[in-house]
């Protein structure tokens, strides 16, 4: 943590050799294992931290973003040289951010936005979420052509910033196309086993299903619990209801693969690389990084060898 406290030109006299001998900590605070695309973050940043010669210390928030908090504040306490953060939700973290800032340690963002002030944190590591539900529902569109759609949505986790750009987004896609309507709307909190039970709900609130023409779901595991419970109510999804959801975890692949899902827009879980990338170059010399730093996505169909994928993303850590 030495280095923090340096003089402006102190720290920009510190070579990236040198900075990376130090073996440098890092905390990350991650959101939780609600989703195998969680998962594989987790394992994804485990991996890059340790080829690169950190010290990784790791905080499992059980999505509670209390437990977020008083994981900074740790780290912020132990003088950790930078602290990696996943945010389970958009708001509140001003006052946290600001004790880092005055520590002097830089914050990486993951995946995910935060409504505070930019000064607040080195860099975001993202996707462009909105153009994620974008892509989704302009698949959906051009799927089912000028019939009518009647959509159910499963929502991530309420007030996060990918439940409410990859609704944006999705919405924006299809507001032009009267003949599609999202008619429920609900969060399954991005677990496969509440989607599970929204989807339940759903069918029974749309004539058992029959009435249903596509799930959105803002992630694979939750779409994965509503193809069961699709397939417990006695239709066939992927044929009767349509599903897109994004992320691009190895289950929707095999999904993909039996015919039951329809398409996914990924999102990588590898956001630890670039992170890694930024915090040596600002080590280095105090370079600067763009405020948000976009990964890529991709649309993948059932015309994509959905079975390679899945055997090809198994080995990935998800």
């Amino acid at each position: 943590m030495t280095r923090y406290l340096m003089s402006t030109a102190a720290m920009l006299a510190v070579s990236a050799s040198a900075a990376l001998a130090e073996g440098e900590t890092i905390g990350f605070s991650q959101i939780g294992s609600e989703s195998g695309w969680r998962a594989a973050e987790t394992t994804l940043t485990r991996t890059r931290a340790e080829e690169r010669g950190y010290q990784l210390q790791f905080s499992d928030a059980q999505q509670r973003q209390e437990n977020q908090i008083a994981a900074i504040r740790s780290f912020v306490a132990q003088g950790v040289d930078a602290i990696l953060l996943a945010p389970v939700v958009a708001t509140g973290w001003d006052s946290v951010l600001e004790e880092a800032k005055e520590a002097e340690i830089p914050v990486v963002l993951l995946d995910r936005q935060v409504d505070s002030a930019e000064d607040l944190y080195l860099t975001a590591i993202g996707s462009n979420l909105v153009h994620e539900g974008e892509v989704a529902g302009e698949w959906l569109a051009g799927e089912v052509g000028e019939r009518d759609c009647r959509i159910v949505e499963l929502q991530g986790t309420t007030g996060s910033s990918p439940a409410i750009d990859r609704k944006a987004g999705f919405e924006a896609a299809i507001k032009d196309h009267a003949n599609l309507e999202i008619v429920r709307s609900q969060t399954g909190d991005f677990t496969r086993a509440l989607g599970k039970e929204v989807m339940e709900s759903f069918l029974q609130a749309e004539n058992g299903g029959k009435d249903i023409c596509a799930l959105y779901a803002h992630n694979d595991d939750m779409a994965v619990g509503a193809i069961q419970a699709i397939k417990e109510a006695g239709l066939k999804p992927g044929e009767d209801i349509l599903v897109v959801s994004i992320d691009g975890v190895p289950d929707i692949f095999q999904a993909m693969a039996n015919g039951e899902a329809n398409a996914t827009v990924e999102l990588t879980p590898d956001m630890a690389g670039p992170a890694f990338d930024a915090l040596e170059a600002y080590w280095a010399d105090g370079t600067m990084p763009e405020k948000f730093i976009q990964t890529e996505s991709r649309l993948y169909t059932q015309a994509d060898d959905p079975a390679g994928e899945y055997e090809r993303r198994k080995g990935l850590g998800y």
